[in-house]
């Protein structure tokens, strides 16, 4: 079986999945997979650290690297002597590729991102915990944010059909998984290039109703602005979607939003936050920011800083602005990097304060809390709860938090 290496997100740790089922079953062996991430400069650097690391430790097996910053850059990588072969993001997903791939005479297989037109669901076991499995949904993106330079990873927005998901769903459930996660790369988009259209809110509904048997439902990430009436009736009246969800909303500014080419406006995300939290008091809120986007001030940043509380943020994803080579945002005036830096590290500071003030709240109250391992789960909030006594993995108990170290409350 190859060795896998997995940077970044949700999905690529889903497609990860995926392909362990593929390369077992083409049989491939001798190898190292990289799937990476392209999501700042960083993580590209990250990635090639990554590859010389795995080469040491694996001398004579092949070095395969994919994911989007292979798919992106595969010159990068293809320059770089460790490397055997690269693969793109669709390549990846295709059986025949993983088959013939010690065959091909080519080191670069990578193909044009923006040409593919379908996803296709993988249908693995789930991943994670015994409780809790992922569903890929959709890929791509059809926006073209000024940082960002996943569209060029992932390809345009394509939706899987609801009736596969309905289906991978049910099995999993009949698996004995009590949580799934909806993920993908703009999930809000999902729909949009299918028969009539459908909005993520209408597959929520549909899930909830076809499979009853399903404990709990979460999403990964939206885009507030995008937020359709299905799913705004689903946050009021389905106990079963989970209260937690995780914002993109990069910024509290209104002029960087603008320069950021997003689709909200800074009271856009206060609304929403407001809103969904008069519908479901329990609502928790995390969130992506970026600090040092160009031409940020000072004044721009505190804005950003202040949208946390407005928002009532909790847990945060904070980025430190780097250039993406052919990226718009790269040609505008950018801030220095020891600013940037700081600004992000006063932003986790406000995002930490924000957690302990959660998690204090949580102290006397009753929780149900998902079983992840012995003596760890999760809130429906998604806040972590910590045993002295081994409980039964997969199993949902109700509890009363009675007390907290760090981050993680105390059951």
């Amino acid at each position: 079986m190859p060795i896998f290496s997995t940077l970044g997100c949700r999905l690529n740790l889903y497609e990860t999945e995926a392909m362990r089922k593929l390369t077992s079953d083409a049989g491939l062996e001798n190898s190292v997979i990289i799937n990476t991430c392209a999501v700042t400069a960083e993580a590209v650097r990250k990635a090639r650290q990554e590859i010389r690391r795995l080469r040491k430790e694996n001398p004579d097996a092949n070095i395969i690297v994919t994911g989007c910053a292979a798919q992106i850059e595969p010159s990068t990588f293809s320059k770089m002597p460790e490397v055997n072969f690269v693969v793109g993001n669709s390549e990846k997903m295709k059986s025949s590729t993983w088959k013939n791939i010690l065959l091909n005479t080519e080191k670069v297989l990578v193909d044009d991102i923006m040409s593919v037109r379908e996803t296709s669901a993988h249908l693995i076991d789930g991943f994670g915990t015994r409780s809790r499995a992922y569903v890929q949904i959709q890929n791509g993106c059809d926006h073209r944010c000024t940082f960002c330079v996943i569209p060029y990873g992932r390809g345009n927005s394509r939706s899987s059909p609801a009736g596969i998901i309905v289906e991978q769903i049910k099995r999993l459930v009949g698996n004995g998984f009590k949580e799934i996660v909806l993920t993908g790369v703009d999930l809000t988009s999902w729909g949009a290039d299918l028969p009539a259209s459908p909005k993520l809110g209408d597959l929520i509904l549909r899930i909830l109703k076809l499979v009853p048997d399903l404990k709990r439902l979460r999403l990964s990430s939206i885009d507030s602005i995008e937020v359709d009436n299905s799913l705004i009736e689903a946050i009021a009246n389905e106990k079963r979607l989970m209260p937690h969800l995780h914002l993109s909303l990069q910024s509290g500014d209104n002029m960087i939003l603008k320069r950021m080419k997003r689709r909200h406006l800074r009271d856009d995300a206060i609304n929403f936050c407001e809103t969904a939290r008069k519908l479901r008091p329990e609502m928790t809120f995390g969130a992506d920011i970026i600090a040092g986007f160009p031409t940020e001030t000072d004044e721009m940043f505190n804005n950003s800083l202040k949208l946390i509380k407005e928002c009532d943020l909790t847990w945060l994803h904070v980025f430190p602005y780097s250039p993406r080579a052919g990226t718009p945002a790269e040609r505008m005036p950018q801030v220095d990097k020891t600013t940037t830096k700081q600004r992000a590290s006063t932003l986790r500071a406000a995002g930490e304060d924000q957690v302990q003030k959660h998690l204090n709240a949580a102290i006397g109250e009753k929780h149900a809390i998902l079983i992840e391992t012995p003596q760890v789960g999760r809130t429906e909030q998604f806040s972590e709860v910590m045993f002295d006594i081994d409980q039964i993995e997969g199993q949902i108990i109700n509890r009363k938090i009675i007390g907290l170290k760090g981050t993680r409350l105390q059951a």
